[in-house]
C-alpha cells in the first residue's frame, strides 16, 4: 500500500472507503474519509482495497456514485445460479467480470460491496467468497422472511397502541396477544420482566414499573380499570376448553343414559325452590309429606348433575379443577358451562328434573327418628325468592301451609342442634354487588326466617349424607370441627352484647376440616356431616353424589378410600385459592365503594383490638357491614361507637384510612 491508496475500513460497524495518508510509525497508517476526517488504522482492519490507480479523498464520494448503479442484489442471485452448481469460490474481480464482463476499479469495488452486504447467496472463505448450497439459501430467505414478518407485526402493534392512546378505535391482531401477555405477566409477576416488555415500555416512553404497565393495559383498553388481578393471579380457569363446551353441547341435545332406571317418582309433591332473585343454579327445594298416622316427612331434594357428569370424563375432570362455582361482586364464574348448570342440572320450576332427594322424619325434639335417600324424579311447583316465603310466614297464607310446617321443623332443629352443643354465632355479613363493572352496591345480609329455615334444611341434609355413608362405610368428603377453647362465660360477659361478643367467639373457632372419616363438627353440633346440597358449584357435594348413588345402585362405588383422600388434597387447595379470589375481590370493591363515598359519614363500631398497644383496632362500618382496620388516636374500648370519614382509600394498594369526626362536624354533615 501506498499514499493515496483507495481501501475501505469499517468504523464503528460501519463500511467507509478512506485514502491512505501517510503512516503513522512503523506499523500504523492515518486515513481519510470522504468527510475529511482522519482515521488511525492498521493494515489489517483494511477490508478492501481498490486496485488500478491513487486517489485524492475529495474523490470519494465521486468514485462511491460511479459503483452505485452496479450495486443490484438481483444480480447476485444470478451469478449464484450460475455457480452453486460448480460451488467454486470467486473474488470481487471474479464476480465483477461475471456480471458485468469488466474488471474495472469502479466495477471491481460495486461486486466486492454486493459480496460484503450478502447474507443470503455466498459466504467469506479466505480471499474469496463460496456460493452456498441451495438448502441453506432456501433456509435463510425463510429465516429473512420470517423476521421480517415479526419486525411488521412489531411496527403493526405500536401503531395500534398509538392509536388506542389517542382513544381511536383499535381492532387487536392476533400477533398483538403475545406482546400484550408478556405486559400482563409483569402486572401479575414483577419479578418476571421480559426483554419484550422492557423494549414495549422504552419504546411509548412509559415508567418501567407493573403500575405503569397497569395503567398502560387500561389506556389502551386492553383491560378494565378494575381488572380483577386477584382472578388472573389465580390458577382458576375462567373460560372452559373447547372440549368440555363440546361435551356440553352434546348432553344438551342428547343427554346420555340415565344410570338410575327406576327413579322414584316425587312428582305428586309440591316442591319449593327458594333463593335470592339472581341465582340462576337452582340445587335445592323443599317438600313436605302428610303421612297416614299423622307425621310428616320432610323432604329435601337436591339436583343430581351426575345424571349427566360421570366420575372421570371432561366435565368431572374440569369441575374438579375448579372445585368450586367463583361468586364475585361483578358477577358468578360457573364450575359446570352455564347452559348446563342453569338448564338441565337445575331444578327448573315446572319442569321433570332429576333429583337425589333426602327424605326425613323427625322427632318431637328435632332428632331425626328416620330417614331415606332416593334417586328421584321430581317437578319444581314455585320458585321462591327469600323475601317471598318471608312474606307468607308472616301473612300465615293457609293455601301454603307447608311453609309454616317447614318453618317449625327448622325452628325444632335449630333448638335441637343447640342443645347437641351447636354454637351460632352471628355477624353482620355484607352482600357487594356490581353492576356493568362499575354501578356498586353494598347491603348487609339480613337474617330472616327464611334463609334460617333453608340453612336448616340443608345441614339436615348434611347430618343424614353423613350418618348413610358412616352406617354403610362410604368414603366421602365428610366435614368436621375440631372442639375450640372459648371464653369462659364470665369473660364474654364481660364484653358488649352483639358483635363485640360474637367476633370474639369466632376468633376462638378452629377451621373446619375434611377426610374421609366421619368426625364431629362442633359448631353445627352433629357427630357426622357431609355436605351434599350443592353439587352445581361445589366439587365435594358432587363427590358425595357418586359414591351414594353408586351405593344405592348396589354398583361397585366410583372411588376408593385412598382415591378419595387424594382428590380431596387437589380439591381443598383449589377451594382455598377460590376463596382467596372471593374475599380479596369482595375488599377492592368495598374499598372502591368507600372510596367514591368519601364524603359520606359512617357509624363504626370497635369489634376488637389487632394491635392494642398501637391503638390498631378491628372496625365493623354497621350500616355496611364491612370489618376494616383503623388506628385510633384517642383512648377507646371495646364497642365504643363513633363517627368516620373516609381519609383516603385505594383499592388498588388495598390500603384504607378513616378519620374520625368531631360531634359539630357530623352534625354539619347532616344538616
Amino acid at each position: 500500500m501506498e499514499i493515496g491508496t483507495l481501501v475501505e475500513i469499517r468504523i464503528q460497524g460501519e463500511r467507509r472507503l478512506a485514502v491512505l495518508d501517510r503512516p503513522d510509525g512503523k506499523k500504523d497508517w492515518i486515513v481519510i474519509d470522504e468527510g475529511g476526517q482522519a482515521h488511525k488504522i492498521r493494515p489489517q482492519r483494511v477490508e478492501y482495497q481498490v486496485r488500478g490507480g491513487l486517489y485524492k479523498s475529495s474523490e470519494i464520494r465521486g468514485f462511491v456514485q460511479q459503483a452505485q448503479p452496479y450495486i443490484d442484489p438481483d444480480s447476485l442471485e444470478v451469478a449464484w445460479e450460475l455457480l452453486v452448481e460448480d460451488g467454486q469460490a470467486v473474488t470481487p474481480d471474479d464476480l465483477a467480470q461475471l456480471l458485468f464482463s469488466q474488471k474495472t476499479p469502479v466495477v471491481c469495488y460495486a461486486a466486492h460491496s454486493l459480496l460484503a452486504e450478502d447474507k443470503i447467496y455466498f459466504k467469506r472463505k479466505g480471499e474469496g467468497y463460496e456460493p452456498r448450497s441451495t438448502t441453506q439459501v432456501e433456509e435463510i430467505k425463510h429465516q429473512l422472511e420470517v423476521e421480517q414478518q415479526r419486525l411488521q407485526e412489531k411496527e403493526g402493534f405500536f401503531a395500534r397502541v398509538k392509536q388506542a392512546l389517542a382513544k381511536e378505535k383499535v381492532e387487536w391482531m392476533e400477533s398483538d396477544r403475545t406482546r400484550l401477555e408478556a405486559l400482563e405477566r409483569f402486572v401479575l409477576q414483577p419479578e418476571q420482566k421480559s426483554n419484550t416488555v422492557q423494549d414495549i415500555l422504552t419504546t411509548i416512553g412509559r415508567s418501567q414499573s407493573p403500575e405503569a404497565t397497569f395503567e398502560l393495559l387500561v389506556e389502551i383498553g386492553w383491560w378494565s380499570p378494575h381488572e380483577n388481578l386477584f382472578l388472573r393471579r389465580s390458577s382458576y380457569p375462567v373460560h372452559f376448553p373447547k372440549k368440555v363446551l363440546e361435551v356440553a353441547h352434546k348432553f344438551l341435545q342428547s343427554p346420555p343414559p340415565d344410570p338410575h332406571t327406576n327413579r322414584l317418582d316425587l312428582t305428586h309433591l309440591k316442591i319449593y325452590t327458594i333463593d335470592d332473585e339472581s341465582t340462576e343454579e337452582i340445587d335445592d327445594g323443599l317438600s313436605v309429606e302428610y303421612l297416614e298416622n299423622g307425621q310428616v316427612r320432610l323432604w329435601i331434594h337436591i339436583a343430581d348433575p351426575s345424571r349427566l357428569v360421570a366420575p372421570n370424563d371432561p366435565l368431572d375432570l374440569e369441575a374438579r379443577k375448579r372445585s368450586t362455582s367463583l361468586y364475585l361482586p361483578t358477577g358468578m364464574i360457573p364450575m359446570f358451562p352455564s347452559e348446563l348448570a342453569t338448564g338441565p342440572m337445575s331444578l327448573v320450576q315446572g319442569k321433570l328434573c332429576p333429583a337425589v332427594s333426602f327424605g326425613v322424619i323427625l322427632d318431637e325434639t328435632g332428632g331425626v327418628q328416620s330417614y331415606q335417600i332416593q334417586v328421584t324424579q321430581v317437578k319444581p311447583t314455585y320458585r321462591l325468592t327469600y323475601h317471598d316465603v318471608d312474606e307468607m310466614l308472616l301473612m300465615d297464607i293457609k293455601a301454603e301451609r307447608e311453609i309454616k310446617v317447614l318453618d317449625k321443623s327448622a325452628k325444632l332443629r335449630h333448638q335441637w342442634r343447640k342443645s347437641q352443643g351447636a354454637i351460632n354465632i352471628q355477624m353482620p355479613e355484607p352482600m357487594i354487588k356490581v353492576k356493568n363493572n362499575d354501578e356498586i352496591t353494598v347491603e348487609i345480609l339480613e337474617v330472616s326466617p327464611s334463609r334460617q329455615l333453608v340453612a336448616e334444611m340443608m345441614i339436615l341434609a348434611g347430618e343424614v349424607g353423613g350418618r348413610y355413608c358412616q352406617t354403610h362405610n362410604i368414603p366421602v368428603p365428610f366435614r368436621g370441627q375440631p372442639q375450640p377453647e372459648l371464653p369462659s362465660d364470665e369473660e364474654l360477659l364481660q364484653l358488649p352484647a352483639g358483635p363485640v361478643r360474637s367476633c370474639a367467639l369466632r376468633r376462638c373457632m378452629p377451621r373446619s376440616e375434611m377426610g374421609v372419616t366421619p368426625s364431629r363438627h362442633t359448631s353445627l353440633g352433629l357427630d357426622t356431616y357431609t355436605q351434599v346440597t350443592s353439587p352445581i358449584r361445589r366439587y365435594t357435594d358432587l363427590l358425595a353424589h357418586f359414591q351414594i348413588k353408586a351405593h344405592l345402585r348396589g354398583d361397585q362405588l366410583p372411588f376408593t378410600k385412598e382415591q378419595m383422600q387424594e382428590i380431596l388434597y387437589s380439591v381443598t387447595s383449589s377451594a382455598q385459592e377460590a376463596s382467596s379470589v372471593e374475599r380479596q375481590t369482595n375488599r377492592y370493591w368495598s374499598l372502591e365503594f368507600l372510596r367514591r363515598h368519601e364524603n359520606e359519614v359512617w357509624q363504626a363500631l370497635l369489634l376488637r383490638w389487632l394491635r392494642e398497644d398501637e391503638n390498631l383496632g378491628l372496625i365493623l362500618l354497621e350500616e355496611l357491614g364491612l370489618e376494616l382496620p383503623h388506628r385510633f388516636e384517642r383512648p377507646v374500648s371495646l364497642g365504643d361507637r363513633m363517627s368516620l370519614q373516609v381519609k383516603n382509600a385505594d383499592p388498588h394498594r388495598d390500603e384504607v384510612r378513616f378519620r374520625e369526626m368531631l360531634n359539630r362536624e357530623v352534625s354539619s354533615t347532616a344538616s
